[in-house]
């Protein structure tokens, strides 16, 4: 799938909310529950992904001109991979992560680490990521992984 990706501006924060929102709601239910969901979907309304944009790399996959996937790099973790649902499977998250991946080698990291959910671990192992460990908000369980980067 053609997609463009670049750095997000203050112009993406509605989109970039609304893909996650899609993903958290479509692909995401199927581990965790709808209470799960909606409280980690009020951590990406459009006034958090504006605070996100000042604190983070943040990057959008686009289509046509409109955001289809989105993720972000703050110092050497990987944070917020959402591709919407009707774009998943086609290598945008791929893309994305391999441009994060590519900054995170320039600015000198060794050591990737993302937060990943239940949904997004297989993914994540498929680009080389290991598991580290569990972690447990409630009942939100967040599986931490890791990547060693070559030099």
């Amino acid at each position: 799938m053609d997609c463009i990706i670049r750095k997000a501006t203050s112009a993406d924060a509605t989109a970039i909310s609304l893909v996650v929102a899609a993903a958290l709601r479509e692909s995401n239910a199927q581990d965790y529950s709808p209470e799960i969901i909606e409280q980690v979907q009020q951590n990406f309304s459009p006034a958090a992904i504006l605070n996100f944009l000042g604190k983070r790399e943040v990057y959008v996959a686009s289509r046509d001109g409109e955001v289809v996937a989105t993720a972000s790099l703050d110092g050497n973790v990987i944070r917020s991979v959402f591709v919407a649902p009707a774009c998943q499977g086609r290598g945008i998250g791929h893309q994305l992560m391999a441009t994060i991946e590519a900054g995170a080698v320039r600015s000198g990291v060794e050591r990737l680490r993302v937060p990943s959910s239940i949904t997004a671990q297989g993914f994540y192992s498929s680009l080389g990521f290991e598991k580290v460990r569990d972690e447990f908000h409630g009942a939100e369980r967040t599986i931490i992984m890791e990547k060693i980067l070559r030099k």
